[in-house]
């Protein structure tokens, strides 16, 4: 029997609508939920253990997962199954992750893991802009203690007009891809990228997404009272002692506030701050921090927290000394590495970043494969936080989310900014070798310069800040180029991207509730003066992309012919194309543009005579002699009934000289006339109507010899020669020899 189903709409105001459904699957999750908009489903269970972990913090895991199934398309790989998650799905959990986090209770230290799937694709729908709607829904249906509902959206502007989760025809055409996780009440987080906008357009874009995800808590709300609204479960909270909080910070208050005054450096100041912690340590006897050690541990951190936050709204100072919006020490350095095509170093206080940029062919490119989405990136970076950056040392296992998402927001950064007519296939990859503040900006920073120095012309650089915020309600503070002891003690931690017209990308975690509009844009300005200070410290260690790609880098030429001239040009079993690449030391690689349907030849290599020599053979391919005009030529092969000429112009593009069109004189041997290398000129006839060759003449172009007299045209009707008359054409009344005896059938043996 089919349990009773729940299920409500939202509507988005254009004719689209989103379902959400319980009741149906997964009912021994704690909650579960189907998301379907279009042909799109996603399934999302959530489940919480009920003991709680002893551990300090959540234990929370977002699982999103896309199955090829979905999409009605099989794995790749020789097992035939989904594996590790893609790029894709991991930005996908980050996003996710950063929204719900923030509202469990701080002491709520039960596992949680959220599980999403895209169970059935439609190609109209991209599922990650859904798949926040989903966890947030089947947490509402669940006994968590959880805040409230939240959501996100995908907004992007196609033709001046906002669009709520676009299509991927309409997000081409758009200048804003921007994911907004937020509740009814607040903004909480925001990424993407834009082409360059300004600081009002982007709040005018968050905005119009936080209307439409009001409508969609809305909707969870009813789904949950419908559903039947659990009771939130009881679980064992953290200890508190009110009292041994004010003991601790009478005692430390003062000390950490003074020590955060000093301005000193990381080392020091996590010394001092050291000091203190054991000097509070020591005011207490063995028998109560044994009682009472982890909270002496809690509360001299909040207590320290507290200290720095009001040294910074009172007097404007911070950690290191400096003003709100002033910017760390910066120093640049391109062309570092010698061997790579690009590189540059780039250093902001105590964070470095090492940029490497590496130009390839089309063939070099990063293929994405999904279930929503199959293409290819001819534009990718990559970033590596390895742990002597911050002085650690951890285990190495693989890439980590944290990677993949701070190398994605680079990547974003940058992409907006490499022209379209890039023949190059570019990888950057940033090496962090400190970390004291926004790696993935310096990231930006670093990765702009590297591309400049290898000769990739960016339609404009790149800059990047990390911003903080601190507010008690009544007074708020910016912080321009956080530190990385001020990034988790902010009320709002944003990194933004952008060149001297605009912002290019963006990532925001807003902590504080219903944080006005008006201090986001102030905020976004603030940071657009410090992103200009930057790019300033960018432009004048290196101004514009080299004119030209290093020597050792590989030059690429792109070059167009005909659809029917691919499979003469790659020969049989690619034999010509190999025996190219090998004679000329490039890289050849054709691909075929299916709009104008021709193919594209990539030519790739450090030696200019030999991309010179592949371009050559092109040309001698396209080569096309006009008729009536004169080309030098060159004797190439000699045969009995002729020369083989090669077109000085083209070489390679071959055409046959007749020895009737020698010399005007009779020639009985070829060799009387010319021979093998011999070089003059012949005239183009086009093709000859009776042989269907093409015809060229040597003799059109030499004086007729006097008392010259040219030979009569054959005449077919001579005798002995044969008639024109077909088989078809002799007479149907034709007699039968009557002297002509029958054919003798022949006897079986």
């Amino acid at each position: 029997m089919i349990p009773k189903v729940f299920r409500e709409v939202i509507d988005l105001g254009d004719g689209r609508t989103i379902s959400l459904e319980t009741g149906k699957l997964a009912k021994q999750a704690h909650g579960s939920v189907v998301v379907q908009m279009g042909k799109a489903m996603l399934l999302c269970t959530v489940v919480s253990n009920y003991k709680q972990s002893p551990v300090d913090f959540l234990p929370l895991t977002v699982d999103y997962r896309e199955k090829f199934a979905a999409a009605g398309r099989y794995p790749g790989g020789f097992f035939k199954r989904e594996a590790r998650p893609s790029d894709g799905e991991v930005l996908t959990m980050r996003l996710v992750d950063r929204v719900l986090r923030p509202l469990f209770p701080k002491d709520y230290h039960s596992e949680v893991q959220v599980m999403i799937q895209l169970m059935s694709h439609d190609e109209d729908v991209m599922p990650d802009a859904l798949a926040g709607l989903a966890a947030s829904a089947a947490i509402q249906l669940s006994d968590f203690p959880f805040e409230c509902p939240i959501s996100e959206a995908r907004v992007a502007r196609v033709n001046g007009e906002f669009v709520i989760n676009p299509n991927r025809a309409q997000l081409a055409e758009s200048d804003i891809d921007m994911m907004i996780g937020a509740s009814a009440d607040s903004v909480m987080m925001v990424e993407g990228e834009m082409d360059e906008i300004s600081e009002e357009e982007m709040a005018d874009a968050i905005k119009f997404a936080h209307e439409s995800i009001k409508i969609q808590c809305a909707a969870q709300v009813r789904l949950a009272e419908a559903f039947g609204k659990k009771e939130t479960r009881e679980y064992e909270g953290e200890r508190e002692d009110e009292e041994l909080a004010v003991k601790i910070n009478d005692f430390c208050y003062d000390k950490c506030y003074a020590i955060a005054k000093k301005g000193t450096s990381k080392a020091e100041r996590s010394a001092a701050f050291s000091e203190v912690k054991e000097e509070l340590k020591a005011s207490f006897t063995e028998e109560e921090l044994a009682e009472y050690g982890d909270l002496v541990g809690k509360y001299f951190n909040k207590s320290q927290k507290v200290a720095i936050r009001e040294l910074t709204l009172s007097e404007g100072l911070r950690l290191d000394g400096r003003k709100t919006d002033e910017i760390r020490p910066i120093w640049c350095e391109v062309d570092y590495l010698p061997s790579t095509h690009g590189s540059s170093i780039f250093t902001r206080g105590e964070t470095q970043a090492l940029a490497t940029v590496t130009l390839g062919t089309s063939r070099d490119a990063n293929k994405i494969d999904m279930p929503s989405y199959e293409g290819e990136e001819n534009f990718y970076l990559h970033y590596n936080f390895p742990p002597f950056c911050t002085g650690e040392a951890r285990p190495l296992r693989g890439t980590s989310r944290r990677e993949v998402g701070h190398g994605n927001l680079a990547q974003r950064g940058l992409k907006g900014m490499i022209p379209d007519d890039c023949p190059y296939t570019v990888r950057v990859v940033s090496e962090v070798l400190e970390s004291n503040g926004s790696s993935s900006m310096a990231t930006v920073c670093a990765g702009t310069m590297a591309l400049m120095d290898a000769g990739v012309k960016m339609t404009r650089p790149v800059s990047g800040i990390a911003m903080g915020l601190i507010s008690d309600g009544d007074r708020y503070a910016v912080l321009s180029d956080i530190l990385g002891d001020e990034d988790h003690l902010g009320d709002m931690d944003f990194k933004v991207t952008g060149t001297s017209e605009g912002i290019t990308a963006c990532q925001m975690d807003i902590k504080v509730k219903g944080l006005g509009y008006e201090i986001l844009v102030n905020a976004l300005k603030q940071a657009r003066d410090g992103r200009l200070h930057i790019l300033g410290k960018l432009t004048d260690t290196i101004s514009s992309a080299n004119e030209e790609v290093k020597e050792h880098a590989p030059k690429m030429i792109n070059r167009r012919i005909p659809n029917d001239m691919i499979g003469a040009f790659i020969g049989p079993g690619g034999k010509h194309i190999q025996e190219l690449q090998k004679e000329t030391g490039t890289t050849i690689v054709i691909t075929e543009d299916a709009v104008t349907e021709e193919g594209i030849i990539e030519i790739l290599g450090t030696d200019p005579a030999g991309i010179e020599q592949v371009i050559t053979r092109i040309e001698s391919m396209l080569f096309k002699p006009q008729v009536g005009s004169a080309y030098e030529v060159k004797v190439i092969k000699m045969l009995d009934f002729g020369a083989v000429v090669e077109y000085a112009e083209a070489p390679g593009n071959e055409v046959l000289l007749h020895v009737s069109e020698l010399a005007w004189e009779r020639t009985e041997n070829v060799s009387d006339v010319v021979n093998m290398g011999d070089v003059f000129d012949v005239k183009y006839f086009g093709q000859d109507p009776r042989t269907r060759k093409e015809k060229v003449s040597r003799k059109a172009l030499l004086p007729k010899p006097e008392g010259y007299v040219a030979r009569p045209p054959r005449d077919d009707k001579r005798s002995g020669g044969r008639d024109n008359r077909s088989r078809d054409n002799r007479r149907d009344d034709r007699k039968p020899r009557e002297d002509r005896k029958p054919r003798e059938e022949k006897k079986e043996d």
